[in-house]
Formats: C-alpha cells, sequence, structure tokens
C-alpha cells in the first residue's frame, strides 16, 4: 500500500478542540439572568454587550459582565463563556475591552467583522489591552463579511464563526424568508469558509423561541451544511440544539462499522469496501469519522 495514500485517509479532519454544540446568549445588563445561563447546561454562554443591550445600559452592562464572569466559571467548568462586544467601528468597543473582557473567557465574540484588515485591528487592540491570547469567535453577518468569510475563517486568532441572518439580510436589503431559500448561499459560504480555515461554524438564531420545530428544522439543515452548533436565544432552546447535532446512536453505529471496515480494507491495499448494499471508499470514511468526533464532542 503507498504510503502517502494511506495517511492522507487515515487522517484525522483537522478541527480546534472545542465545539459547541449550543451556545446561549444573554443580556449584560441582566445579572439575574446571566447567573441562570448554567441551569440549562449549553455546551457554552455568551455574555451580549450588543444586540440586546440598548445604549444608556452598555456601562452597567460591562460592569455586570465583569463581574459575572468568576461566578459562572466558579459554577461550571466544562460551559465555555464569551462575551460578545459591541462591532470593532462602534465608539463602544474599547470601552467593552477596557471593562469586561477577562483572561478567564473561553474566547471574545465580535460581530460583524467585515475583512481580514479588520480582524487584524481587533487582534492588535485585544494585544494592546494585554488579551493576547484570547481567541475570537468572529461574526459573519454583513455582505462584506461573507464575500471576505474565507479570509477571515483563516485568520490566526479566530477559531470561531457564527452567522447572523437577521443583520446580513438587512445589510443585503432583502427579505427573512420562512424556508430560509434567501440565506442558503450565504450559510453555505460560512460553512465552506470554516471548513477551509480549520474552524468551527455556528448557525443563526430562531426568533420566536417557542418555535420548536423550526428550530430543529433549521439545526438539521444546519449540520447537513457543516454547521457543528447553533445560537441560542432561551434556555428551552439548549436542549434542542444540543440534541439535533448529537448524533444518533444508529449514525454512530454506522459510523463505527465504516471506519472499522475500512481500514482493514486499506490495511489489505484496497481502496473500498462494500458494507451490505453499500460501497464505501475514503468520502464516506470521512464522513463516519465525521459523526464519530460529533458523538464524542
Amino acid at each position: 500500500m503507498d504510503f502517502l495514500t494511506s495517511n492522507c485517509v487515515m487522517e484525522n479532519l483537522s478541527f480546534p478542540d472545542q465545539a459547541f454544540k449550543s451556545l446561549l446568549f444573554a443580556p449584560g445588563n441582566k445579572g439575574e439572568i446571566l447567573s441562570k445561563l448554567p441551569r440549562s447546561s449549553p455546551d457554552a454562554s455568551i455574555i451580549d454587550l450588543e444586540d440586546s443591550v440598548p445604549t444608556d445600559e452598555k456601562t452597567n452592562a460591562r460592569e455586570t459582565a465583569r463581574a459575572t464572569i468568576p461566578e459562572l466559571n466558579e459554577k461550571t467548568k466544562k460551559m465555555g463563556l464569551f462575551v460578545r462586544v459591541n462591532a470593532f467601528e462602534t465608539k463602544h468597543f474599547a470601552e467593552d475591552l477596557s471593562i469586561a473582557i477577562s483572561d478567564e473567557l473561553t474566547g471574545i465574540t465580535v460581530p460583524k467583522i467585515s475583512s481580514k484588515e479588520e480582524a487584524d485591528q481587533i487582534s492588535k487592540s485585544l494585544s494592546d489591552f494585554g488579551f493576547g491570547n484570547l481567541p475570537i469567535m468572529a461574526g459573519l453577518e454583513t455582505v462584506s463579511g461573507l464575500v471576505n468569510a474565507l479570509e477571515i475563517a483563516k485568520h490566526p486568532r479566530v477559531k470561531w464563526c457564527y452567522f447572523g441572518a437577521e443583520d446580513y439580510v438587512a445589510d443585503l436589503g432583502g427579505v427573512r424568508r420562512v424556508d430560509n431559500r434567501e440565506v442558503l448561499l450565504a450559510r453555505s459560504q460560512i460553512s465552506q469558509a470554516a471548513r477551509i480555515g480549520g474552524i468551527h461554524a455556528i448557525d443563526m438564531v430562531v426568533s420566536d423561541f417557542k418555535d420548536e420545530k423550526r428550530f430543529l428544522e433549521e439545526a438539521g439543515e444546519a449540520r447537513s451544511l457543516g454547521f457543528t452548533g447553533k445560537l441560542c436565544i432561551h434556555p428551552d432552546q439548549v436542549s434542542l440544539a444540543n440534541k439535533a447535532f448529537q448524533p444518533s446512536e444508529k449514525e454512530i453505529e454506522w459510523a463505527t462499522e465504516v471506519m472499522e471496515e475500512f481500514e482493514k480494507a486499506i490495511e489489505r491495499g484496497e481502496a473500498s469496501v462494500a458494507i451490505g448494499s453499500e460501497m464505501i471508499d475514503e468520502p464516506i470514511y470521512k464522513r463516519a469519522q465525521t459523526i464519530k468526533r460529533m458523538s464524542q464532542g
């Protein structure tokens, strides 16, 4: 068997260690809500200083966020914790970094990143404030951000990205549809950029938090497109996201068998193997690897 071929086939897909199926937002100015974030067991929580906080509450939100971070870290060591600051171009950005950011965070969420150059400037600002090692979750939610998604996803400080459909469609001048046809291309662009960049892509919010059917349908679409998690704006959405992005037992059994039989075939010098009526080759093997990885996340 050719060594290079074997090595390529057997190599695991490269992604950061931390994948989040559910990421729950809470407004930074609501301390009582922030303290309850771990109750629904999200994979990660995001203290929001941006859209959910009115201008006259920004200062309060920064101070509340900074005071709450140690408490949340103490409650659970397993939950990822982020602060979403205001966009780089706003007057609030520097104050957010100065007051609300901490080394105790898993990362910083920055909305509406439009280009690699802006990501460079954000990275420099973080270093200037003493957060040179804090990774970035990039918000891709403008037309320019989507056009430049690949370069943003490849930035060394960016480890996750999320799609903000509402801001994107508003910037596009389009109209939101229930079937999401108007954002299919954008979602595909983001998942592809994330894949090439070796980062995780997180899907858009469902604003109607009582519509469980829509949430599960959108999460299923997102998973099929390569997203690894979904933004949540209500605790009830967390369990739905965790379920949607967790492979079923049947999928795990299929993936296990595929990996075992294909690896045996490779050892025999064969490039494919039949399992029942299904012919397994390298692309299907890689899909099985993805399922196994998601089941262990």
